[in-house]
């Protein structure tokens, strides 16, 4: 496992859990927006966590950590992150997953698998301008569409998830978001941050309190459970 950090604490990323955060290095996607370009660009490449002490921490934290979020970068282009989550369960955390879906038949392995409790998937945009939010002009879209589909059936606890962006997303593009992932369990709208860590922020802001709320309206017919989050 490439392992580039944690978090010792978080009451957010795992939700109704207490749990702590692992972030994996290196990612296949090219979002402008990233606020985590250190862990995606080699040349901006944080130092590594070393495996052996991360789990002399969660040692330590057995029965005061209910779980473990797994974050990154692309968590997924671990190949041995199937033995992680195991060690994971065997010392008897719960498992939660970031991913941005493009890895469909990992992600279906996880799941048979029994190894992941909560996945919550990045839904960057619309599928017609799905490789522009990526950074990817060229990107083929239809592994993102197999992720959807698969965690849509409801087999393990999901949330998806979508940063607006004022500059790479427009009102339409959420009435299509609507229509592609229509009846989810849980649905996000986040507003736009910028960490300062970006890969490539140039002419990109967050829309308004009041924007946002507009763009929630435009899912809601589809995806009643869909809310505002970090707004």
């Amino acid at each position: 496992m490439i392992l580039a950090g944690i978090q010792k604490l978080t009451l957010l990323d795992f939700p109704g859990r207490v749990a702590c955060t692992v972030f994996t290095g290196g990612c296949n996607l090219r979002c402008p927006y990233c606020h985590n370009a250190s862990l995606v660009l080699p040349d901006r490449g944080r130092g590594r966590l070393d495996e052996g002490e991360l789990f002399a921490f969660l040692e330590k934290r057995r029965g005061v950590l209910d779980g473990v979020a797994v974050s990154g970068g692309e968590p997924l282009l671990q190949t041995d992150l199937p033995d992680f989550l195991k060690k994971l369960r065997d010392m008897g955390f719960l498992v939660k997953l970031d991913t941005n879906g493009t890895k469909p038949r990992e992600l279906r392995r996880l799941i048979d698998a029994g190894l992941v409790d909560r996945i919550a998937m990045d839904v960057k945009g619309a599928p017609e301008s799905y490789g522009r939010c990526c950074g990817l002009e060229s990107m083929e879209v239809s592994p993102v569409r197999e992720s959807v589909s698969l965690l849509l059936e409801g087999r393990v606890e999901y949330e998806f998830r979508t940063t607006a962006v004022k500059g790479l997303h427009v009102r339409e593009d959420f009435q299509k978001i609507g229509k592609w992932i229509s009846g989810a369990r849980e649905y996000y709208l986040q507003g736009f941050i910028d960490s300062g860590d970006l890969i490539d922020g140039v002419c990109l802001s967050a829309f308004t309190k009041a924007e946002m709320e507009g763009l929630l309206g435009e899912v809601l017919p589809l995806v009643p459970s869909a809310k505002l989050r970090g707004v």
